[in-house]
């Protein structure tokens, strides 16, 4: 890229992490709207059993999730040689009819149609923006400059979803995303603006970055991520009914445990980039040992007001966190397949939304209560860890390494093109 001033440089990289402020507000929003969703697309259901019409409208929530598995690998495999500004604006401009099309479909199974619809550009976008921050921000600072564009999404559960969630809950779950498909809009508008221009890579070819899936320690990190984020989202998708149902507050309450929730994944991300740049293995490790104990102390304490806020802000703290260490590993082992390891991790992580969400619903369906998703999200951490330690084990040089030097693994692995 050319180079900027510090001030221009900053403006840019706000415009990207504007882009992830509206991928998080749609994302996310449906998690404390599915009450609203479930009464107005499903009535009957509802009338008979509210506990099954909202379960069955976490199918909203998967929708998505499945439009990100499917667009991010797609989109970024064939588009890795445009132009980093131009495809990020039509990203952004294909997220905006999107988010009008889930706010206008009649019914529920057009609903569900349109969010797979405004799912397909995520993870292309992080990837992409990802790629481009990190050439503002310059060499060294991969972590942070993969934190800074999610930052935007972290910041989205602080800002943009209670904000969207209480709209919602006063205007009706439609206004909600016609407020979202405007950011959608002022995104594309400040990236046409503000980010400047650079060449794709015209070397990249589609067979090129589809051979990342050819490197094993690429797959495990895919489902080290998946696994991982299964358990966050099997908490996150029911965090409305956890605070009603469970801790006993009114519906008014649920934005506030969002923010609590949101303040959590900011901090967190911003730690995680800061640790991936230290050692992107060794931060997994760290990081999922503390999600692990945050998921246990929301199940013990999630009975009152102060336990589910401190867990709340432990568990989207400790997600948050591992998010850039997971995406700067990725990026380590992929060789030169860069856009689509930037992309793919988003896929695995909507993997995640998509098994938590559907797991976390059917724990809530067989009766268990709206505690349940929380132990279902400690039981996945254990074969994400799983999932990690392979990814270590096959990338590691000399035979007699131990956890401890795993921040010099990184390093070695970064340079080894075949790892």
């Amino acid at each position: 890229m050319t180079s900027l001033s510090p001030a221009r440089t900053r403006l840019a990289l706000l415009a990207l992490a504007l882009g992830g402020f509206g991928i998080g507000t749609t994302e996310f929003v449906a998690m404390g709207l599915l009450p609203d969703i479930a009464r107005d697309l499903l009535p009957s259901l509802y009338a008979q059993d509210p506990d099954a019409a909202i379960a069955r409208a976490g199918i909203v929530i998967s929708a998505y999730a499945i439009g990100v598995v499917v667009g991010a690998p797609t989109i970024a495999a064939v588009a890795a040689r445009f132009p980093r500004k131009a495809l990020l604006t039509a990203l952004a401009a294909a997220f905006t009819l999107g988010t009008v099309a889930s706010a206008l479909a009649p019914t529920f199974e057009t609903v569900v149609a349109a969010r797979v619809l405004a799912g397909l550009p995520h993870g292309a976008y992080f990837g992409v923006a990802a790629l481009a921050a990190a050439d503002l921000m310059g060499p060294g600072r991969r972590g942070r400059a993969v934190a800074f564009v999610l930052s935007g999404l972290t910041i989205a559960n602080v800002v943009g979803v209670p904000a969207i969630t209480w709209v919602g809950q006063q205007s009706g779950w439609r206004v909600a995303y016609l407020g979202v498909a405007a950011i959608f809009a002022l995104t594309t508008a400040a990236i046409a603006v503000l980010v400047p221009g650079a060449p794709g890579d015209p070397r990249a070819t589609m067979r090129r970055e589809l051979s990342a899936f050819a490197r094993p320690a690429v797959w495990f990190a895919l489902a080290t991520g998946a696994l991982g984020f299964g358990g966050f989202f099997a908490v996150y998708s029911y965090v409305s009914p956890l605070a009603t149902e469970v801790t006993g507050t009114g519906e008014g309450f649920v934005p506030l445990a969002l923010i609590v929730l949101g303040l959590g994944m900011t901090v967190g991300n911003v730690v995680g980039g800061r640790m991936a740049d230290r050692g992107a293995m060794r931060s997994v490790f760290q990081l999922f040992a503390a999600f692990a104990a945050s998921l246990l102390a929301l199940a013990l304490g999630a009975g009152t007001v102060p336990g589910l806020l401190v867990g709340l802000f432990a568990v989207g703290a400790s997600a948050a966190a591992i998010s850039p260490a997971i995406q700067t590993r990725l990026m380590d082992v992929a060789g030169d397949s860069q856009t689509i390891a930037a992309a793919v991790n988003h896929s695995a992580l909507n993997l995640g939304n998509s098994l938590g969400a559907f797991l976390g619903g059917a724990v809530i369906a067989a009766g268990w209560g709206y505690l349940a998703p929380t132990w279902v999200g400690l039981a996945l951490c254990v074969p994400g860890v799983l999932a990690a330690v392979a990814g270590w084990a096959v990338t590691r040089v000399p035979a007699d390494d131990a956890i401890p030097s795993l921040a010099a693994d990184d390093d070695r692995v970064a340079a080894r093109p075949g790892a």
